[in-house]
């Protein structure tokens, strides 16, 4: 029987209920762009490492290792919430498959190998925040986020630190920082290869994209075509579904 704390609940997973994972309204509850990040990274079926930066609640690696026997490991910054994760990682058996890491990804040097990962994913902070007026009241939430312990530029260098020459790294961010997006992944040799945008439905602005890059890859960007959320009726367009309910 898994213990809960505080306001934790037991949430499935996936549609076919055959995992559950913890949540937390208060901590941490995982979104749509967690889901669309494990959906879009190029992972490897049979055998390799795969690392996990900013994991939250283990939701990306818990999702990747539907799909994967590689070994997996997971960081997160956030002591509670990293309980979440190891809880839930222990809750659907996966302890063998999947480790998480109590760190900060800016000084993670003696916790894990330099250039050792085939695939790094990350699911950084996405707002810049200058001052600390503009903070959620709630701690978790801002630095889950807000660039608070983790910047976009660091979010890429820890990227670009463990993962393989040749290796893949693949993010999802907001559209609004994509420029920074692409000049950071530049200057860390990581080079842009597919790029797709997520809109919630026809008609409007997108407000999600996923981005893969190849440390020391070759200039050759790939636009996917973009990928819509919703129809005009509210429910989940066929693509989305495949995506979700998969």
């Amino acid at each position: 029987m898994v213990q809960l704390f505080d306001d934790e609940r037991l949430d499935y997973l996936v549609a076919d209920e055959s995992m559950q994972i913890i949540q937390s309204p208060t901590a941490f509850s995982f979104s749509l762009d967690a889901v669309l990040l494990a959906n879009f990274a190029s992972i490897p079926i049979k055998r390799g490492n795969i690392l996990d930066l900013c994991s939250g609640n283990g939701v990306i690696p818990l999702l990747l290792s539907r799909k994967t026997n590689a070994s997996i490991v997971g960081v997160e910054i956030q002591e509670r919430i990293i309980s979440m994760a190891k809880r839930s990682i222990a809750l659907n058996n996966l302890t063998d498959k999947i480790k998480m890491i109590h760190g900060d990804i800016r000084h993670l040097k003696t916790d894990l190998t330099h250039s050792s990962f085939d695939v790094v994913t990350c699911n950084p902070p996405y707002f810049k925040t200058p001052s600390s007026t503009e903070h959620n009241q709630n701690e978790h939430l801002t630095i889950a986020r807000h660039e608070v312990y983790c910047t976009l530029e660091d979010a890429v260098k820890a990227c670009k630190l463990y993962v393989r020459p040749g290796g893949k790294v693949a993010m999802v961010h907001r559209p609004g920082r994509l420029v920074d997006i692409l000049t950071t992944f530049r200057a860390y040799k990581l080079e842009p290869k597919r790029l797709q945008l997520v809109y919630p439905k026809k008609g409007r602005e997108a407000n999600m994209l996923l981005i893969e890059g190849i440390r020391d890859g070759k200039a050759d960007l790939h636009i996917l075509p973009p990928l819509y959320i919703y129809n005009e009726d509210g429910t989940y367009t066929s693509e989305a579904k495949e995506i979700i309910y998969d």
